[in-house]
C-alpha cells in the first residue's frame, strides 16, 4: 500500500484550506506540510499496525503484520498452524473464595485488560484462568489471540 497518495491529499486538503489567506499563507500552509511529512507517514503507520492487531485478534487461525518495504506498507496475513489448546475453565469454587492483592507494573495491567477484552471475559476470569494454566504445568500465559507484537522495519526519510 503506498502512503503517498493519502500524504498528497492531506497537503491538497491543507492548501486548499490556505488559499483564501493569501500567498503568505499559503507558502506557509506548504512549509507545514513538508515539516509534517515524516510526522504523518509515521501516524498513518500506527494506524495501519494499530488495525492489523484488532483484525489478528479476532482471526483465530492467522496474524495480520504490516510490513514496510522503501514507501510501502503491506499487509501480511499468516495463517496459524499451532492448534489453539482447549478453553480452560476455572473451577468452581468449593469452599471459601480466597481475595489476593496483585501489584503488576502499569504497561503489564494494561495488556492483561486487553487481552481479557479481546477474549471477551473479566480481568479477574483472564488471570484465574492465567494462574490455572501455570500451577498445572501449561504455558506460562494463557492462550490468546493478537498478542503479536508491535514491530516497525524499514526506513526514515526527512
Amino acid at each position: 500500500m503506498d502512503l503517498a497518495p493519502y500524504l498528497e491529499t492531506v497537503r491538497r486538503d491543507l492548501a486548499a484550506s490556505a488559499a483564501p489567506g493569501g500567498p503568505d499563507v499559503a507558502r506557509a500552509a506548504d512549509l507545514l506540510t513538508g515539516a509534517l511529512d515524516a510526522s504523518m507517514r509515521l501516524c498513518l503507520l500506527e494506524m495501519l499496525s494499530d488495525a492489523a492487531d484488532e483484525i489478528t485478534t479476532k482471526l483465530s487461525a492467522a496474524t495480520v503484520e504490516v510490513r514496510l518495504r522503501g514507501g510501502q506498507a503491506d499487509f501480511v496475513v499468516t495463517p496459524t498452524d499451532v492448534a489453539a489448546p482447549p478453553p480452560v475453565t476455572p473451577p468452581e469454587p468449593s469452599g471459601d473464595v480466597t481475595r489476593i492483592t496483585l501489584r503488576l507494573p502499569e504497561s503489564l495491567k494494561d495488556t492483561v485488560e486487553r487481552a481479557a477484552a479481546a477474549e471477551g471475559v473479566s480481568v479477574n476470569t483472564w488471570l484465574v484462568r492465567a494462574v490455572q494454566v501455570a500451577a498445572q504445568g501449561g504455558p506460562s500465559t494463557p492462550p490468546t489471540r493478537g498478542t503479536a507484537g508491535r514491530r516497525i522495519t524499514g526506513f526514515g526519510r526527512a
